[in-house]
């Protein structure tokens, strides 16, 4: 295929799609017409939930476990969920973890633990899956789920930070080397969202005040949903190797001002 042929994306892998983001890009994509494959790590009831939504849209469902600090044969996954849904035109690096310790408190298992979540999976799962769309000579799209801690930092998240910004450079340096064979790669930065990894899930953002963030609110883990869709479609054929943010505003803030800021004062000249 060449760089500007035709796309249409009929089978996707979501990691991490249990609940949250996860969950909310699985539905979307199904509305979309797509097959999903969902993972989980602890949440298996979860998973099976969010393959019910998929179901509901129409579409097929397969689920599987995925413990990334199990590797490299946790990436397996990516090529067993494939072989149940017959091609993968879609990877969605979404399952992360992170941690919120000093550091100079921080042990070496938890680094471990989640640069290999948060990086080197998801470098192993995209080669699995990158391997497969050149094999199969149609193109497809990789996008890795990040934070605004790709780009700027937080106290408290050293491995979280080094993890997401290292993913960041990762995901242009795939772009680089996928874009001849028609595979776009983005990230997509999402800010503080209403899931259950910030204790939030099913809160209703619109009555949840964050003075810090420009739009007031923390995000719906559908409205990042919704620009994982964009990026995984055919109209996005021309977008690699960038990052989205999907944040509020929260980056012209700082990551840190922005979710600990008191009141509206900063909005005033």
């Amino acid at each position: 295929m060449s760089a500007t042929g035709a796309f249409t994306p009929r089978t996707a892998v979501i990691t991490g799609a249990d609940s949250g983001i996860g969950r909310a890009t699985a539905v979307r994509l199904a509305e979309r017409g797509m097959d999903v494959g969902i993972t989980w790590h602890t949440d298996e009831e979860g998973a099976r939930a969010t393959a019910a939504e998929v179901r509901e849209k129409g579409r097929r469902a397969v689920v599987a476990r995925l413990d990334l600090t199990e590797l490299p044969g946790a990436a397996d996954t990516v090529d067993r969920l494939a072989d149940e849904l017959g091609r993968i035109d879609v990877l969605v690096n979404n399952a992360g973890t992170g941690t919120a310790t000093p550091f100079l408190d921080i042990g070496l298992d938890t680094v471990r633990e989640v640069l290999d979540t948060d990086l080197v999976g998801p470098f192993l799962c995209s080669q699995r899956a990158a391997r497969r769309m050149i094999e199969q000579g149609d193109g497809g799209r990789i996008v890795n789920v990040t934070s605004v801690h790709e780009h700027q930092p937080r106290v408290g998240a050293a491995p979280y930070c080094a993890a997401k910004g290292g993913l960041g450079l990762l995901t242009q340096v795939m772009a680089l080397e996928l874009a001849a064979a028609g595979i776009t790669v983005n990230s997509v930065a999402p800010g503080e969202i209403a899931t259950p990894m910030t204790g939030q899930e099913d809160t209703d953002v619109t009555t949840e005040p964050r003075p810090g963030i420009p739009a007031g609110r923390p995000g719906d883990a559908r409205e990042v949903a919704a620009v994982i869709a964009f990026l995984t479609g055919p109209e996005a054929a021309y977008v690699t190797g960038a990052s989205w943010a999907v944040d509020g505003g929260m980056l012209r803030m700082g990551p840190q001002a922005g979710s600990h800021l008191p009141d509206d004062s900063w909005r005033r000249p």
